[in-house]
């Protein structure tokens, strides 16, 4: 199903990248309305340019790198068993092709900004990044039957954001008492167990809503 790391990591990506385009794109409009216009990347100003590039890199070298723990630790580079395609790791394939698709739009955006080798207009680079993340939704719309809302969307920040509460509530310490993670499946000790995680999730998080709520009615 995924692991706390395996969701953190490209959550922080695209928390990251997302943040950035939000922040770059505001900028730009209150600049000069006018003349604004969407950018598949924007560069990081100042530094001597020596940062200029640094959208690209975090993009390309993240998603090899999430892609290398994917394809290769997860897996064990065991992909066949008894034949076929191994079936507890196919989600590490899956996953393995949507981050490919993003490392290869980094690598060609790169490619294309710095040198001769493949000079491409922005209305291509911006074809490449619509696919990539046309591949990340119907990984997601395939990938379970029960995913059904915020995933279905491209929007990075909020993608980011679900990937972090993702990795937290179901790998990380926001898993509710008495019930645990166990192939593919969440399970709990017993019916109250599962009506009190429900309801109120992690004994933390039933401490800050009591919080709360008598702030509230003060």
């Amino acid at each position: 199903m995924g692991s706390f790391k395996g969701h953190v990591l490209p959550g922080t990506l695209f928390l990251l990248v997302g943040v950035w385009h939000i922040w770059s794109s505001v900028v730009r409009y209150v600049g000069n309305p006018k003349t604004f216009r969407v950018r598949v990347w924007n560069p990081v100003p100042g530094f001597d340019g020596r940062l200029k590039y640094l959208e690209l890199y975090l993009v390309a070298i993240g998603a090899f790198i999430d892609l290398c723990i994917e394809l290769l630790y997860s897996t064990h580079l065991k992909f066949v068993a008894d034949g076929v395609s191994n079936p507890s790791h196919l989600n590490n394939l899956e996953h393995s092709g949507m981050l490919l698709m993003f490392f290869i739009f980094g690598l060609v955006a790169l490619l294309s900004e710095k040198t001769r080798f493949l000079p491409l207009p922005e209305g291509a680079l911006c074809l490449i990044a619509a696919t990539a993340f046309s591949v990340e939704y119907l990984l997601f719309y395939f990938h379970s039957t029960t995913h059904k809302g915020l995933e279905g969307g491209i929007a990075i920040t909020l993608q980011g954001l679900w990937f972090y509460q993702t990795a937290f509530t179901l790998y990380g310490p926001m898993m509710p008492h008495g019930c645990w993670l166990k192939e593919s499946q969440i399970s709990c000790h017993s019916k109250d167990s599962e009506v009190r995680a429900s309801r109120y999730g992690h004994s933390e998080l039933r401490s800050l809503h009591a919080i709360q709520d008598g702030l509230d009615q003060d």
